[in-house]
């Protein structure tokens, strides 16, 4: 509920949001689908990716009412994969390209807060300080829950494009129900995710 804490969280979730579907866009880009560059989505623009309910609204009022779940989304990046260049490992590419620009950037953001705690006086209650933080433990949250292979999740492109064919089935279930296992996992996962963030908190302070 502190201001400063807050402006920086949702500073750093846009960011890292942006940065993720920035990277879906430029992936099919090069892999030869123009539909999210026709459609404005090339960009590092936030406003371009911002949802008005999923990115602001949905957040906000979580934190405000102290549920203790805190979850959002960006609008997601329009991709035609029959334009892709490889069928098989094009959606798995253009899914896994969204993580991974997650992980660079919240190492980046290790780096220059290792540049601010040794070249700097600022205390852990700076507001710089707080916004890399916040920026760095968004961004790798951001990539770990985005792996997991549950659809609409970006895992679970990763997870069909490795499947062999005769668990087609399975995907078309996984797909039919799985915003439904994601919505579960969301509400009744509390502990799982109490787990991920204080693990990842403990990872991030090993490096900092």
């Amino acid at each position: 509920m502190d201001p400063i804490f807050l402006v920086a969280s949702f500073v750093a979730f846009f960011l890292a949001l942006t940065v993720h579907e920035f990277s879906h866009a430029m992936a099919a880009y090069y892999l030869g689908d123009p539909t999210a560059q026709q459609a404005g989505r090339l960009t590092l623009n936030p406003i371009a990716h911002i949802d008005l309910f999923g990115t602001i609204l949905l957040p906000l009022f979580l934190i405000l009412s102290s549920t203790g779940i805190v979850f959002g989304w960006a609008k997601p990046v329009p991709v035609n994969y029959y334009n892709l260049r490889n069928a098989k490992w094009g959606p798995a590419i253009v899914s896994v390209a969204g993580p991974a620009a997650n992980l660079i950037f919240g190492i980046v953001g290790i780096i220059l807060l290792n540049l601010v705690n040794n070249f700097t006086s600022l205390g852990v209650n700076n507001l710089l300080w707080i916004f890399l933080y916040v920026l760095i433990i968004v961004n790798f949250i951001l990539m770990v829950f985005n792996l997991l292979p549950i659809p609409p999740l970006d895992g679970s492109k990763i997870l069909f494009a490795v499947l062999p064919d005769k668990y087609h089935d399975f995907k078309v279930v996984l797909e039919k129900y799985g915003i439904y296992i994601l919505f579960a996992l969301l509400i009744f996962g509390g502990s799982f995710l109490d787990n991920l963030f204080n693990g990842l908190q403990r990872i991030v302070g090993f490096f900092i």
